[in-house]
């Protein structure tokens, strides 16, 4: 299984925001392949980005840098940022590193 097998990303646009979902796994094998979907999905024009991690079933610290820096990023741009409640593994993740307390994390995508 290749890496592209492992973490499969679908960005898509509505009225307001940008959602990237992610499902599967996401590792230091495949976050540059997530890095660069988000720099060629120009986030910085966006109201408000959200990564629907649902689907998602594993990410390491790679993957947790990755959100953190375009979180920051968003902030940077005056962009609204959130996340969903995703699988044990990637919420355990979240609230062993703090990284919960500084993500907003919405139900789900709506739109």
């Amino acid at each position: 299984m290749g890496d592209r097998d492992q973490l499969k990303i679908d960005v898509r646009h509505t009225a307001d925001r940008l959602i990237v979902s992610l499902a599967g796994e996401l590792d230091m094998a495949n976050a540059p392949l997530l890095q660069q979907t988000i720099e060629e999905a120009n986030v910085d024009a966006e109201a408000m980005v959200v990564f629907d991690l649902q689907e998602l079933q594993f990410m390491d610290s790679t993957g947790l840098r990755i959100i953190l820096a375009l979180r920051e990023r968003c902030q940077e741009h005056g962009a609204q940022f959130a996340i969903t409640r995703s699988s044990d593994q990637v919420q355990r993740l979240l609230s062993v590193t703090g990284a919960a307390e500084h993500l907003r994390t919405i139900a789900a995508v709506d739109g």
